[in-house]
């Protein structure tokens, strides 16, 4: 199918957008919603929806083989979960619970389908982000370990190190809070899942008691240098034909730091086991930078100033990439997005062109 090099969401009034993944093959773009999920036609015209969340529905990505839809959900109470405890008057929980959820995209047929009631998404529970989200750090002695505020980037791809034709995991990045006083969350940490795994535990949520079916630890967790961002990674996509993950994120506040707002892993390094900056003697996987932006503050860490990706961004392969170009209105509360392409552009100064 022919994608338009432009498309329009729609307005809708359940949270800005969060995340886009797009199905060329079979014609269809989603968008997360914040308590939404949207599915449109490659015209942007509705086809189906998946409401009644009552948490932070964050970064989306799109399994073509398993033809599925994964996604970040937070149902906590902090300035985030309180926001949306307000707009949409619903706190079915008091506990703090943190999800990967998956959507069977054949089942999103009609508009407003309960994310509960009607069979069509599950939740695997992640233990390793509630432990670190009510955790005191060692380190600093800090509420949140990491400074972990839960999670937001998802994207499907390859282990870091292999081949980019090699078997997919889930990789999933947390949301890390904006604290300039403390220096031991000045990484972007991910965890690695195998989907396999995923599926397996995926049960049907009931957000008024929160289930706990999940692994209890992750196949993999990994560090990436990038200086504090506000609320960490947006949203984390991987492009095959760079063999890069793209990061894009809230730019950081740290004066130390370049505030960049996308930052590149190189998909094809090993993670080194090394020791973590501002975290004593901890050790960890350390990802590697990958050549593209230019360098900042400090020699060590790459990034650019595009000003999309935090809302949104597919891999189209060949150099081609999708990015949400959100917008609201504030007096109906309503939010929507255009879907824009643009070619990567590495010798470039915003490193993309508009097609």
């Amino acid at each position: 199918m022919i994608l338009p090099n432009k498309i329009f969401s729609g307005a809708y009034r359940e949270g800005h957008v969060q995340g886009i993944a797009i199905d060329v093959l079979r014609g269809y773009v989603y968008y997360s919603f914040t308590t939404m999920l949207l599915k449109t036609d490659l015209s942007g015209n509705p086809v189906g929806s998946v409401v009644h969340l009552a948490g932070h529905l964050g970064c989306i990505t799109y399994d073509v083989e398993r033809n599925r839809l994964y996604a970040s959900l937070e149902m906590k109470h902090d300035a985030i979960g309180a926001g949306i405890i307000k707009r949409t008057g619903w706190n079915p929980t008091e506990e703090d619970a943190f999800y990967l959820v998956s959507f069977d995209c054949d089942s999103i047929t009609h508009m407003n389908m309960d994310a509960e009631c009607e069979d069509v998404m599950r939740a695997v529970y992640l233990a390793d982000v509630a432990r670190d989200y009510c955790s005191l750090d060692t380190h600093s002695q800090r509420p949140h370990r990491y400074g972990c505020s839960g999670i937001d980037g998802v994207g499907i791809g390859p282990v870091y190190g292999s081949l980019p034709n090699s078997p997919k995991k889930i990789m999933v990045a947390y949301g890390i809070y904006s604290e300039l006083d403390r220096e031991d969350n000045d990484y972007q940490v991910i965890l690695q899942y195998d989907p396999d795994v995923i599926d397996a535990y995926g049960a049907r949520l009931c957000q008024a008691t929160p289930h706990h079916s999940g692994p209890d630890t992750c196949e993999a967790r990994y560090f990436f240098y990038t200086g504090n961002t506000v609320y960490g990674v947006q949203n984390l996509e991987y492009d095959p034909y760079s063999h890069t993950w793209f990061l894009a994120v809230y730019t950081g506040k740290k004066p130390q730091f370049e505030p960049f707002r996308l930052f590149f892993i190189d998909g094809g390094v090993a993670p080194a086991d090394a020791r973590l900056i501002g975290r004593g003697e901890e050790r960890g996987r350390v990802l590697q930078t990958a050549a593209l932006g230019r360098a900042g503050k400090q020699a060590c860490i790459r990034g650019c100033d595009f000003p999309y990706g935090q809302t949104g961004i597919a891999s189209l392969g060949n150099g081609i990439f999708c990015f949400s170009q959100d917008g609201g209105n504030k007096e109906d509360k309503s939010f929507w997005t255009t879907v824009v392409q643009y070619r990567l552009d590495p010798d470039g100064e915003e490193l993309f062109y508009e097609l």
